[in-house]
């Protein structure tokens, strides 16, 4: 699977990103091994699973590109952006291989 995510910052900045792992890459994120996110803590509020790998690499540079795409995107997870960081039961968020 192919996922696009979208991680809000501990200082409220949002970063949207593709990966094939999203508990690594989550982990990367954290440690700094990315120029565009050191220096901050990031949270998983969003993300998408796609089989194919071109149509994640579309709906990314559509997040990232189009303004729209993200308007709305953030108009449908206003509630859960606004409630980054208070969950307090955190499930999962890969599914396990079949």
């Amino acid at each position: 699977m192919h996922y696009v995510y979208v991680l809000k910052s501990n200082q409220g900045a949002l970063y949207v990103g593709r990966t094939c792992n999203l508990r690594s890459r989550l982990k990367a994120h954290n440690e700094g091994k990315n120029r565009s996110t050191r220096h901050r803590q990031w949270e998983l509020v969003y993300y998408e699973a796609y089989k194919s790998q071109e149509d994640a690499i579309a709906r990314e540079n559509s997040l990232k590109h189009h303004g729209q795409a993200i308007r709305w995107l953030k108009q449908r997870i206003a509630k859960s952006l606004q409630s980054a960081g208070k969950v307090e039961c955190w499930r999962s968020f890969e599914p396990k291989p079949q």
